[in-house]
């Protein structure tokens, strides 16, 4: 694993989760904030965390944005924070800007301001998981762009036998690229696998397909 260079602005629950996940993963997280309080949280929790106001430039300078990888704009419901920041961040170079948004109109603005991506942690994670209340065998997904994804799914009895009968590649436009029983993986199982009612296989391929290979199995 190539380790970033990682810098949280905002250490409100979402960006100290952010932070404090990515610093157990193996990467370098600079956390900062403009309250003690939420600085003091993370101390001890990530590589290194400082009282900052990202809407200053020069104080964005003084830490040099521009080395990081990846620059997370956290910063909670000050929508006029988070611009100020992002527009700092990029005028200075950070080659890379997420950014969390709070509703439709602040992604948009944001976008517009250059963030390399903006999510909606609140609003995704409703989707996410009405898509699993929808459809139960789908486990989870790793969203490789606008037309890609990794799936990974839990078998039923429509999923049963081997992976050269069920012909997932040609029936749904999928390849299987990892197979999970009761915790045995097998990495790229051959056509002659069994696939068996609560196996966990994962699935790479474009979004249509892994749709209706959802339908199918939620049938």
């Amino acid at each position: 694993m190539k380790v970033k260079q990682c810098l949280v602005i905002g250490l409100g629950r979402f960006g100290t989760a952010v932070a404090t996940t990515l610093y157990e993963i193996g990467h370098e997280v600079v956390a900062v904030d403009v309250e003690e309080e939420h600085v003091e949280g993370v101390m001890n929790l990530v590589t290194h965390a400082a009282i900052l106001d990202a809407t200053d430039e020069r104080a964005l300078r003084s830490i040099g944005v521009s080395d990081f990888d990846v620059v997370i704009i956290a910063i909670g419901t000050d929508i006029q924070s988070s611009i100020l920041a992002t527009l700092n961040a990029k005028s200075l170079g950070a080659p890379y800007v997420v950014c969390k948004a709070i509703d439709d109109t602040a992604r948009r603005v944001l976008e517009k301001l250059g963030a390399d991506l903006v999510i909606r942690p609140e609003h995704d994670m409703g989707v996410r998981l009405a898509r699993q209340i929808a459809t139960p065998n789908l486990v989870d997904t790793l969203d490789l762009g606008s037309n890609y994804a990794i799936v990974e799914i839990e078998a039923n009895e429509r999923l049963r036998g081997t992976l050269r009968d069920l012909n997932l590649t040609n029936r749904f436009g999928v390849q299987v690229i990892a197979l999970n029983r009761a915790g045995n993986i097998e990495i790229t199982p051959r056509a002659e696998h069994d696939v068996l009612p609560h196996d966990k296989i994962a699935v790479i391929g474009n979004t249509h397909g892994i749709d209706e290979l959802r339908r199918y199995l939620g049938d």
